[in-house]
């Protein structure tokens, strides 16, 4: 049985057709990528899994449990955890606060454990421990929205275009950290503008147009494929 389980899912804003019947599956330990122009709904299909969004058709199921109705905070219950696009820490809260606060599912005696955890992966974090988030740049702000969703112990870590806005050095970094949570077993669902960076690290990919897969494979067949070259490429 797949770890997460989109079937058909239909999603609007307002009377605007945003994802018309989109299905997909993430199995454990996989790294699977939703690639994709600005505007072709892959961030609406992760605010859907999340349950920010409602699907008027279709279901999102995860460990075979329907999400339908669940609320967000709950989701993260279940073991789902996102990483919004454009980071959306706390920024006038130290490094240490925002991940106490991913913590908020979890038991307080894991909370210690988790942040080393967070501080063996992301050392930089720990230099700046101490610092209010508003005042770290762009690539430590992403390391620490990751940091903080790995404190609630996801079983599913969703990634929402993680390399945005940042320097080709930061990008690299972000997804050499991809690599290594995926070696350490963590099942992630990437949504990512840089088709090159996501199928390298990808199991398997489907690829957005206008609110619908027209393509999947895996992330090496995608990253062959004449119609991913020419469209996301540059080949």
């Amino acid at each position: 049985m797949a770890l997460l389980q989109v079937n058909d899912i239909h999603v609007y804003y307002g009377s605007i057709h945003a994802v018309k019947g989109v299905s997909f599956e993430v199995n454990q330990g996989e790294v699977v990528t939703l690639i994709g122009a600005n505007g072709a709904g892959k961030s609406t299909v992760l605010n859907t899994v999340s349950g920010l969004l409602h699907p008027r058709m279709g279901s999102v199921e995860f460990e075979g449990h329907d999400l339908k109705g669940v609320a967000p905070h709950k989701v993260v219950s279940h073991g789902l955890a996102q990483v919004p696009e454009g980071r959306r820490i706390f920024l006038q809260m130290s490094v240490e606060e925002n991940l106490e606060m991913g913590a908020f599912t979890q038991d307080r005696s894991t909370i210690a454990p988790g942040i080393a955890d967070v501080y063996e992966r992301f050392p930089r974090l720990k230099e700046r421990r101490r610092q209010i988030a508003g005042t770290l740049s762009g690539g430590e702000q992403q390391m620490l929205a990751m940091g903080r969703a790995l404190m609630s112990k996801p079983k599913l870590l969703m990634l929402d275009e993680p390399s945005m806005g940042l320097a080709p050095i930061l990008v690299e970094q972000i997804f050499d950290i991809i690599k290594e949570l995926h070696a350490a077993g963590t099942t992630i669902l990437l949504v990512e503008q840089n088709a090159q960076a996501a199928l390298a690290v990808a199991d398997r990919a489907y690829v957005m147009e206008t609110g619908t897969i027209t393509l999947s494979g895996t992330g090496a067949e995608l990253m062959a494929s004449d119609q991913v070259q020419k469209a996301y490429l540059g080949g």
